[in-house]
């Protein structure tokens, strides 16, 4: 098993690496079952593919299942609403442990109810999609959408404990390890060139269903922001905001998607994360090369990289209003994550967002 600790003093916390750990996750939450029940906060694919395991893993523990429709809609007040309120239907105490079985959405959704019921509650994150063992599930960020835009209501709630098997990847479509693998590859970008490199090797194995190279992929990932969090947890000195590579693009090509399911997360990421390099490059800061090579190796990945490939047509102008909703935008500018090359991602502070807007029109011929 690999342990990874979360160093943050009295809001640490261990994050837990095997394949088949699911199976053997009594000995962990056993000891946290009050009154000999868990309330495990799902979606309904996760039910079907991997509830019971859980619910077999604990024998002896009553497991209150709440179950939600799957999917990026899930994170809304009237999800939230319904989850709050089956919580406290259920007598939840805050020293009773909510655990968040499923993908980011569950994990944010549940997280969020946690942070904010009778101000506060205990609680355990299960991560069943790649993109929430890697990245999600490790640093308390909870929240949901709006009308607004993606995450902007939400708190920093630490979990006390997560729980990865690399396992549960195994039932997912080919789609959703495939929008993961671009938060795995972030890491590399943001500050690992050596990373970036072993994803070039060895990406077509863990997107293959490779025990070995999920393993490694997600221990490194979880390592990487374990650092990050450690060193600005609550996104003050700009040092976490590196791990939002791609995102601030992304974000704003989910907003014109529409959170439909037409464009997952991990999509919009890996289109956002090339329009960041070849944005960076056409600003004369990235080589030309280097946003190849970033745009190549999300392509072969299966993931889009072109607005047309995402399945965006909107105008640039469109775009950059989405990203004025932005959660990083401070005294009415937007810092933007751009690069001087694979490894050398950097928060610039002083982007025109007009040269933006004529980037994202260009993308569109």
């Amino acid at each position: 098993m690999i342990r990874i600790d979360i160093g943050l003093g009295a809001r640490g916390y261990p994050v837990l690496i095997e394949t088949g750990l699911l199976d053997r996750a009594g000995e962990h939450l056993a000891p946290l079952a009050r009154g000999g029940r868990l309330v495990v906060v799902t979606d309904e694919a996760v039910a079907t593919a991997q509830l019971g395991r859980l619910e077999a893993a604990l024998p002896d523990v009553r497991i209150e299942p709440i179950v939600v429709a799957p999917g990026e809609k899930a994170k809304s007040w009237a999800v939230l609403e319904q989850v709050c309120d089956r919580l406290l239907a259920l007598g939840i105490e805050r020293r009773d442990h909510i655990v968040a079985l499923g993908g980011g959405v569950v994990g944010d959704l549940a997280g969020f109810a946690a942070a904010i019921l009778k101000r506060g509650c205990r609680f355990v994150q299960v991560p069943t999609t790649l993109l929430a063992q890697v990245d999600s599930s490790v640093g308390g960020k909870t929240g949901i959408n709006t009308r607004a835009g993606k995450n902007l209501v939400g708190a920093f709630h630490q979990p006390e404990l997560v729980l990865i098997d690399p396992s549960t990847l195994d039932t997912l479509p080919a789609r959703e390890v495939r929008a993961g693998y671009a938060e795995v590859v972030k890491y590399g970008l943001i500050d690992d060139p050596a990373f970036f490199a072993w994803c070039e090797a060895n990406g077509p194995a863990l997107l293959a269903g490779g025990r070995d190279a999920r393993e490694q992929a997600i221990a490194h990932s979880v390592a990487a922001k374990a650092r990050v969090v450690a060193a600005d947890e609550r996104e003050e000195t700009g040092t976490r905001a590196l791990l939002n590579l791609g995102h601030t693009f992304g974000h704003a090509l989910e907003a014109e998607a529409g959170y439909d399911g037409r464009l997952l997360h991990g999509e919009a990421v890996a289109c956002g994360t090339a329009l960041a390099f070849r944005f960076s490059e056409q600003q004369g800061l990235c080589e030309r090369e280097d946003a190849a090579r970033v745009g190549f190796h999300l392509a072969r990945a299966g993931l889009p990289t072109t607005l047309e490939e995402a399945g965006i047509d909107a105008a640039g102008e469109r775009l950059v209003g989405h990203m004025l909703h932005d959660k990083k935008r401070e005294g009415g500018r937007l810092p933007f994550l751009l690069a001087r090359g694979i490894g050398e991602t950097f928060l610039a502070r002083d982007v025109d967002l007009a040269d933006v807007s004529a980037f994202l029109e260009g993308e569109r011929g």
